[in-house]
C-alpha cells in the first residue's frame, strides 16, 4: 500500500530545461509543482472532507446531547440505528479518510516534492559555468540545495496539513453555528476579523525575518566548510582563533536574525491567547444567554462549546501552520538566489558536436579580462598546428590560465574567436568540446570517492587492464594497492578523502596523470603537471609524458623550463599579450623575457617577478 503511494510521482521525470529558471517565488514553485497537479488536487479534496468529518462529529454530539433527554427505551427505539450508524462512521469512516489524506500527504507529495526538487536544482547548478562557482562559497550554495527542498516540502504540506483544512474548517462552523442560531455566528465573525488582523501582521514579518535568519545560517555554513575545506592552511598558519572570530561574526548575526524571528511568535502567542479568550467568553456566553432564554437547545449549547474550544485548540496550530509555511517560502526565496540564477555560459541553440580530425588551435584577437577591464588576454593571435607541442611560459598574472580557461570555454571570450579544426568553440557543445581535451592540473584535486571511480573518470567505458596500464604508465600502481582507507577497502577501492586529501600530492599527481592517459584526447593540457613530483618520479615520468603527446596538439605551462626546452615552439606571454614565439635555441639567442628566464633559474625553476594572481 505504501509503494503504491510512493510512486504516484516520479521525482525524475523528463522536463524541459530551461536555462532562465522563473525568479519569482510563486512561479518558480509552480513550474517544479506541475508533476504534482492531480496529486494536489486530491490532497485539497481530501483535506476538505476530513474538516467536513470533524465538523459533522461535533454537530452529531449536539444532537446526542439533544436526544438524551428522553427515556432511554424510547430513545433507543427512535435512534437505535442512527446511533449505530454513527458508531460505525466514527470507527471507520472517519478513519479511512485520516488515512487517505495523510498517505497523501505523508507518502505520495513529501518525499517525492522534496526529492524533485533537489534533484532538478543539482541538475541546474552543475550546468553552471567554472566561473560561477568561482564567485560563491562551495558551502553556501551546498546549504541552499539541502535546504531549499525540504522548505518547499513543508510549504506545501502546511497547504493542505493546515491551510486548506482551517479554511474549511472555520467555513463549516459558522455553517454548524448558523445551523443552531443565526446570532451565534456574530462572535465568531469578529474573532475571525481580528485572527486575520493579526495573522497579516505575522505575515508581513514573518517572510523577511525567515529569509534574513536563512541567509544569515548559509552564510555561517559557507564559512565553516570553507574552514574545514582549507584546515591544512589554517593549522600551517596557526590561525585557530582567527577562524574562530570569522566563524563567530556570522554565527552571532544568526543569532541575532533568528532572535528577531522569535520576537514575532512571541507577540503571536500572546495576542492569540486574548482573541481566543473573547471567543470562548462570546460563543460559549452568547449559547448559554440564548438557552436561559429558551432560544437554543442544550446539544446547540454542547455543540457550540466543542466548537469554540476546538476552535481554540487549532488556532495556535493554525497560526504556527501559516507562519511555518511563510517562514519556509522565505527559506525557499533565499535558495532562489542560487537555485533560479540563470544560466550565463550555454551551448548555442544550434550547437552540434566539435568534428576534431586534425586538432589545429587559432585564436584571433581574443581579449578577456574577467570583466575588470584589465588581466586576462589582450588582443592575443595565436595558430598551433595539428600535433603540434607549444610550451607557455609567463609571469603570474601574464595570461596563461586564462588562455587555458578561454580554450576549455570555461569562460566566454570578451573579444577575439577561438577555434579547433575551423569551429568556433561557442559554436559547438561544451561536453564535446571538453571531451576532446585532455587536461591536467598543477592543483590535482581529486573527488571524494575510490582510486578505481577517480581514474575512470578520465573514460568510464575503460577495462580495467586499461584503467591499470594507466596507472603503471603514470608510476601510480605499486603505491596504489599499498593504500587501505578507514572502512577497510584497499588498493583501487580505497577512498581518497576530500580533494585527494589522504594522498600526498605527488600521490594525487600520478593519478590524475594516469586519468588523462587513460582519457587518452587529441588535445592535451599541461598546467604543470609535474609540478608535485619528486625528481626521480618526474624523470620516470617525463619519457612517459613525451610519448602520450605523440599526435596530439598540446599546450603546457611551466615554470620549470628544462620540462618545457623540448616543445616544438615556446609561447612568451606578458601582462596578456604575447611578447616571444619560437624555440628554445631561437628565443635563448634572441637574448629578450625568456632568456632572461632561463638565466635565472635556480634548481629548473623559473623565478619570476611575481605580479598579481591570474
Amino acid at each position: 500500500m505504501f509503494r503504491r503511494f510512493e510512486t504516484l510521482v516520479d521525482p525524475y521525470v523528463d522536463y524541459p530545461e530551461t536555462d532562465r529558471p522563473p525568479r519569482r517565488l510563486w512561479p518558480f514553485m509552480l513550474d517544479y509543482a506541475r508533476p504534482f497537479k492531480a496529486v494536489f488536487i486530491v490532497a485539497g479534496v481530501l483535506s476538505v472532507i476530513v474538516a467536513a468529518v470533524e465538523l459533522g462529529l461535533i454537530w452529531a454530539m449536539g444532537w446526542v446531547v439533544d436526544i438524551l433527554s428522553g427515556d432511554p427505551a424510547q430513545v433507543w427505539a427512535d435512534h437505535g440505528l442512527a446511533l449505530i450508524a454513527l458508531g460505525v462512521f466514527v470507527v471507520v469512516i472517519r478513519p479511512a479518510f485520516q488515512a487517505l489524506d495523510v498517505l497523501v500527504l505523508n507518502n505520495a507529495i513529501m518525499p517525492n516534492f522534496g526529492t524533485l526538487i533537489r534533484w532538478r536544482a543539482h541538475r541546474h547548478v552543475l550546468r553552471q559555468s567554472v566561473g560561477w562557482f568561482e564567485n560563491d562559497f562551495a558551502g553556501r550554495i551546498a546549504n541552499r540545495i539541502m535546504q531549499t527542498p525540504p522548505a518547499a516540502g513543508e510549504a506545501v504540506f502546511q497547504v493542505f496539513d493546515a491551510i486548506t483544512y482551517s479554511l474549511a474548517y472555520v467555513l463549516g462552523a459558522l455553517i454548524v453555528l448558523g445551523g443552531a442560531d443565526p446570532r451565534l455566528m456574530a462572535p465568531l465573525i469578529a474573532w475571525l476579523i481580528g485572527y486575520a488582523v493579526l495573522m497579516v501582521w505575522v505575515i508581513k514579518r514573518v517572510g523577511p525575518a525567515s529569509k534574513a535568519a536563512s541567509d544569515a545560517r548559509s552564510e555561517v555554513t559557507g564559512r565553516v566548510v570553507d574552514a574545514y575545506t582549507n584546515i591544512h592552511s589554517v593549522k600551517m598558519f596557526a590561525h585557530h582563533d582567527r577562524e574562530l572570530d570569522y566563524a563567530k561574526e556570522a554565527i552571532e548575526k544568526t543569532r541575532r536574525t533568528f532572535g528577531a524571528e522569535m520576537r514575532i511568535y512571541t507577540i503571536m502567542d500572546v495576542a492569540l491567547t486574548v482573541l481566543n479568550g473573547l471567543l470562548i467568553v462570546g460563543v460559549v456566553g452568547w449559547a448559554i444567554a440564548l438557552w436561559m432564554q429558551g432560544a437554543a437547545s442544550t446539544g446547540a449549547v454542547a455543540a457550540a462549546s466543542a466548537l469554540t474550544l476546538r476552535l481554540n485548540a487549532m488556532t495556535g496550530w493554525i497560526m504556527w501552520a501559516l507562519t511555518t509555511f511563510f517562514r519556509q517560502l522565505g527559506v525557499v526565496a533565499e535558495g532562489m538566489e542560487t537555485i533560479a540564477q540563470p544560466l550565463t555560459l550555454v551551448d548555442a541553440p544550434d550547437a552540434r558536436p566539435l568534428k576534431l580530425d586534425r586538432g589545429e588551435i587559432r585564436l584571433e584577437g581574443v581579449s578577456h579580462h574577467y570583466g575588470r577591464g584589465a588581466g586576462g588576454l589582450d588582443r592575443v593571435d595565436l595558430t598551433i598546428a595539428p600535433g603540434e607541442k607549444v610550451g607557455l611560459v609567463g609571469r603570474s598574472g601574464a595570461g596563461k590560465s586564462t588562455l587555458v580557461k578561454l580554450l576549455l570555454r570555461f569562460y566566454d571570450t570578451e573579444r577575439g574567436v577561438i577555434t579547433i579544426d575551423g569551429q568556433d568553440i561557442s559554436k559547438v557543445t561544451q561536453d564535446s568540446l571538453r571531451g576532446a581535451i585532455g587536461m591536467v592540473q598543477q592543483d590535482s584535486a581529486l573527488l571524494h570517492r575510490s582510486v578505481r571511480e577517480n581514474l575512470l573518470y578520465g573514460r568510464p567505458d575503460a577495462t580495467e587492464a586499461e584503467m591499470i596500464e594507466a596507472a603503471k604508465r603514470a608510476q601510480a600502481h605499486d603505491f596504489i594497492l599499498d593504500l587501505v582507507d578507514p572502512k577497510g577497502n584497499r588498493g583501487y577501492d580505497a577512498q581518497v578523502g576530500e580533494r585527494g586529501i589522504k594522498l600526498s600530492g605527488g600521490q594525487r599527481q600520478r593519478v590524475t596523470l594516469a586519468r588523462a592517459m587513460l582519457k587518452d584526447a587529441p588535445i592535451l593540457l599541461l598546467d604543470e603537471a609535474t609540478s608535485a613530483l619528486d625528481s626521480e618520479v618526474e624523470a620516470v615520468i617525463q619519457d612517459t609524458l613525451y610519448g602520450m603527446m605523440e599526435g596530439k596538439t598540446v599546450i603546457a605551462i611551466a615554470h620549470r623550463l628544462s620540462t618545457i626546452a623540448a616543445m616544438d615552439r615556446i609561447i612568451v606571454l606578458d601582462d596578456g599579450r604575447i611578447v616571444e614565439d619560437g624555440t628554445h635555441d631561437a628565443l635563448l639567442a634572441e637574448g629578450g623575457l625568456y632568456a632572461r628566464f632561463w638565466a635565472r633559474q635556480s634548481g629548473g625553476f623559473l623565478d619570476p617577478d611575481t605580479q598579481a594572481a591570474e
